[in-house]
């Protein structure tokens, strides 16, 4: 069986250039930026995979943290952790859901599914003072290894659902390479994950994601020092 088209993308593009930059994150409002190269970003999505597993999660993922927040790194990793694991992952929560995850502002558990919530440190940093039943995503993940191998599906398995689009495994490697550096303005979950890592993962490129409030100058400014090269997506 076949892995899902994105998971290996990512897998060969960190044979071939693992330090190379992936994702860079803004937010200018507070000053914060993270940089992960391909090889960092893949080690949380390997880790994350593998709390996956350790929770013996095999169906289906819901994040909703990745419809509050669609652009932070740490909502772009869990898409891409389900794929690998041989699930799906949708934005909203159902009876088939075995996780939810969830950002630091609704950290609420989320019965009978366990549930994770995610600091959205710039680095990483986990959460303090979780209600009972909720798990510190950043705690979790860096207790799990390095490496996990990826879970073959069937390409016509249900891998992306949100309130407007249901798509397979395959379908998720239909997306428009992008061969440059993007900087990519978070909208709807599915638009910013396809154009901040779907689409340079299978073209070859890299995405710079500024999230929050900016100036029009300073969003220049700041594309023109990440030596921005394709159109704003």
């Amino acid at each position: 069986m076949p892995e899902n088209p994105i998971v290996r993308a990512l897998a060969e593009r960190c044979r071939r250039d693992g330090s190379g930059a992936l994702l860079t994150w803004y937010r200018p409002e507070t000053g914060a930026r993270t940089e992960l190269s391909l090889r960092t970003f893949a080690n949380w999505v390997d880790k994350t995979a593998n709390l996956l597993e350790t929770l013996d999660v095999t169906t289906e993922v819901a994040g909703p943290l990745n419809s509050d927040h669609p652009g932070h790194w740490m909502s772009l990793v869990w898409p891409l952790a389900a794929w690998q694991r041989g699930c799906s992952f949708t934005t909203e929560v159902g009876p088939a859901s075995e996780l939810v995850v969830v950002g630091p502002d609704s950290p609420a558990q989320h019965r009978p599914a366990l549930t994770i919530a995610c600091s959205l440190h710039p680095l990483g940093l986990g959460l303090q003072g979780l209600p009972s039943g909720v798990l510190d995503y950043t705690a979790e993940a860096l207790a799990e290894p390095d490496a996990h191998y990826a879970t073959p599906v069937h390409l016509d398995d249900p891998a992306w659902t949100d309130a407007d689009r249901q798509l397979s495994h395959a379908a998720t490697g239909q997306v428009q390479p992008v061969t440059g550096r993007v900087l990519v303005r978070p909208t709807t979950a599915w638009a910013t994950l396809a154009a901040a890592l779907l689409g340079p993962l299978l073209g070859g490129g890299s995405a710079v994601v500024v999230e929050g409030p900016v100036a029009e100058d300073a969003l220049a400014r700041l594309a023109a020092a990440e030596r921005v090269t394709d159109p704003m997506a």
